[in-house]
């Protein structure tokens, strides 16, 4: 295309716009003027600007001033807007668009800026180049403007919605009071609701208490927070009046509240809203909320203000409510458990409770502690079925029923088949499961029966954790509705020093993991823990009770038997061994050999341990049960080593002649040829092999 007739077409095209400009009459042009709209065209070739009168009047210029500098307009801008007008454009053009749209501010000769609009089209040829552009001026101002205030209109409803959203879904959350005050304190709480600083009383016999201050308020001044209610300070003007209160700066404050006056150089906000907490027609106290830069309330923001507190207040009715069923409820199931836990010879036992969080749905779990003949104690923990108050009154007068049966002195399992039966016969749909022991703790012998409950835990004297395989019968109840009474007793046996932990579900069942898992954990932490029976109870409920939560009722009982370690001159130790225990030899043997290095009888170390190993396999093979193995240094002036392994069988040992090729029978000959004496004595249910090793006497 010839450059002639490229400009015939741009004639052409400029006198269309002129004649489409024109079209609809006077009228049109009167409406562009009114709206100060105006055209330009700006060739790109020559480097001219072409504005109509319109569009001269939109930038405030007149035709000779544009004459005299083409580029009047760009230079007029600051330079911001300046960079961003001709970046637009060089990239629209360079690009290869065909339009552009861009907003800047034009100074005015009344020193007010014009917010400016421009829309113009890239004419280019038919190789692409761009050689002319056409559009429209205009002046946007009440556009942008309105603009901005819906925007920011839109920005403070946003803000409005959400803190009454965070606020919704904190409350939500909240189960208890503590639960109230800690999402309006603790982090992102005041963020949470818009305000620099909180107040939250609750009426409470006629008298305002403080619960919860955050941030910047009047409360925290001494004398203005918790007390009588007092019209002549804000929260309680509001309280007893029952009307909210919006304060807009310092002086208006005080001239309500003339009390204030000789603390205002202790404020630091500038507005506050004080506002009644009412639930049900019921004043439940008031909520302050302060503000550093705020000078006004709005309509909204007042209505905001309202809704916040009547969210606050439903959730500390709610909050109230449930503080006082569970009250009611941990006092009812405290009062069935027993007061207090009588001292034992021999030995030491702490017991704790935990209620469930849940409300008036009490736990059936229990523990307990009963005198018995012959200085022994007994020692259980069980759990009702279910989580109310009959699950709660059963449970008291199942335990009262187990210690009226174990008071007597019958064995374990006579005292859970009764129990079982005495269940049954309440003619009622609960079961119950327990594990009940009789413990003598002169002899460390322990007598263990359970009904569908978790067996013992034993913490050895070294720290290792057993858990002994107590065979056990069904549930009480269950068991005598099928005729299923038997509850096995497995003996076990509690050396000096050794603890014994029986605990309830609570305890161990972690939401949404395995039990086993819950009670690897039990175990892990009663390895750790301290040694005496309080502070090792203290522990398992710090760390268990609380990591697994509240949803469920504890019961603890933690006995153990009082150390015997001798004398510095006589040192002992004791150390118990389960027949399924299979590292429980080697271990022995090298307690043992470490024994007797730290009590400077080294030189004795492999006679002590041939000897130990000897001892512990012939229970552990010949008989059903465990072993005790005891450990002593003789006084001077023997100064031997005594070893002795108890056990519960009757059978004595037997010397036997072995033949050369015999790989078994040669025990008691070993105690010939290494100790200085050796013997057998009868104990209790069972007997002790015993030997000195030694320099003789």
């Amino acid at each position: 295309m010839t450059d002639s007739s490229r400009r015939a077409d741009d004639e052409a095209a400029s006198r269309l716009r002129v004649e489409r400009l024109h079209a609809g009459g006077t009228g049109l042009a009167e409406r562009l003027a009114l709206n100060r709209t105006g055209s330009f065209e700006w060739d790109l070739d020559t480097r001219t600007v072409d504005v109509d009168e319109a569009g001269l009047a939109v930038f405030g210029l007149d035709a000779a001033a544009l004459e005299a500098s083409p580029s009047a307009v760009i230079d007029r801008l600051d330079e911001p807007d300046r960079t961003r007008l001709e970046a637009t454009i060089d990239e629209a053009i360079s690009g290869g668009s065909n339009s552009y749209s861009v907003h800047f501010q034009v100074p005015l000769e009344n020193g007010t800026r014009q917010w400016t609009h421009v829309q113009a089209r890239i004419l280019r040829s038919e190789d692409g180049r761009a050689h002319r552009v056409i559009g429209v001026v205009r002046d946007a101002t009440a556009e942008v403007t309105h603009s901005a205030f819906v925007m920011d209109l839109e920005e403070r409803r946003r803000r409005q919605t959400n803190i009454v959203e965070h606020t919704t879904a904190a409350m939500s959350r909240a189960v208890t009071v503590n639960d109230v005050t800690a999402a309006l304190t603790g982090p992102g709480g005041l963020v949470g609701i818009g305000a620099d600083g909180l107040a939250l009383g609750l009426v409470d016999n006629s008298a305002l208490k403080i619960i919860a201050l955050s941030g910047e308020s009047v409360e925290v001044l001494e004398g203005v927070g918790s007390g009588q209610l007092d019209a002549t300070l804000p929260l309680g003007d509001t309280i007893l009046s029952g009307r909210p209160r919006f304060i807009t700066s310092l002086g208006s404050l005080v001239r309500r509240y003339p009390v204030l006056e000789p603390h205002v150089g202790e404020l630091n906000f500038r507005a506050a809203a004080y506002l009644p907490l009412i639930a049900q027609a019921r004043s439940l106290g008031g909520l302050a909320l302060f503000y550093r830069d705020r000078t006004e309330f709005s309509a909204d923001e007042r209505i905001l203000c309202l809704g916040l507190a009547a969210i606050v207040a439903q959730s500390l009715q709610r909050a109230i409510l449930f503080d006082e069923e569970r009250e009611f409820a941990t006092g009812l199931q405290s009062a069935m458990l027993p007061r207090r836990i009588q001292d034992i010879e021999g030995g030491e036992i702490a017991v704790r409770y935990h209620s469930a969080w849940s409300g008036r749905e009490v736990g059936g779990d229990w523990y307990d502690v009963i005198t018995l003949p012959r200085g022994r104690v007994g020692v259980m923990v069980g759990d009702v079925q279910g989580h109310d108050t009959h699950a709660a009154a059963i449970m008291g007068q199942l335990r009262i029923a187990l210690r009226a049966y174990a008071a007597e002195g019958h064995p374990p399992a006579t005292v859970l088949a009764r129990a079982s039966r005495f269940l049954a016969e309440l003619d009622t749909d609960r079961f119950a499961t327990t594990t009940y022991a009789q413990v003598d703790l002169a002899t460390g012998a322990v007598r263990v029966a359970r009904a569908g409950h978790f067996g013992p835990l034993i913490r050895h004297t070294d720290g290792r954790v057993g858990a002994p395989q107590v065979r056990g019968g069904l549930p009480l109840g269950i068991s005598t509705d099928f005729r299923d009474e038997e509850y096995p007793e497995t003996r076990l046996d509690l050396v000096p020093g050794e603890t014994f932990v029986l605990y309830t579900d609570g305890l161990v069942e972690e939401p949404g993991a395995d039990v086993d898992a819950g009670v690897g954990a039990l175990i892990h932490e009663v390895s750790d823990g301290p040694e005496g029976a309080e502070a090792l109870a203290d522990h398992l409920s710090d760390r268990l009770w609380e990591r697994w939560g509240s949803g469920d009722d504890v019961a603890l009982l933690v006995l153990r038997r009082s150390p015997d370690p001798g004398s510095p001159r006589a040192p002992r130790l004791h150390q118990y061994i389960h027949q399924a225990d299979p590292q429980g030899l080697s271990e022995a043997r090298s307690i043992v050999r470490q024994a007797l290095r730290d009590w400077g009888f080294a030189g004795l170390a492999d006679d002590a341990e041939l000897v130990t190993g000897e001892l512990l396999v012939n229970v552990l093979l010949h008989t059903e049960g465990g072993a005790v193995l005891t450990l002593e240094v003789l006084p001077e002036p023997v100064r031997r080593i005594r070893l002795s392994v108890q056990d519960r069988s009757s059978v004595w040992p037997r010397r036997r002649t072995p033949g050369e090729t015999s790989t078994s029978g040669r025990g008691l000959l070993l105690l010939d040829a290494v100790a200085e004496r050796w013997g057998v004595e009868p104990r209790g249910e069972g007997k002790a092999v015993w030997c000195e090793i030694g320099p003789a006497s």
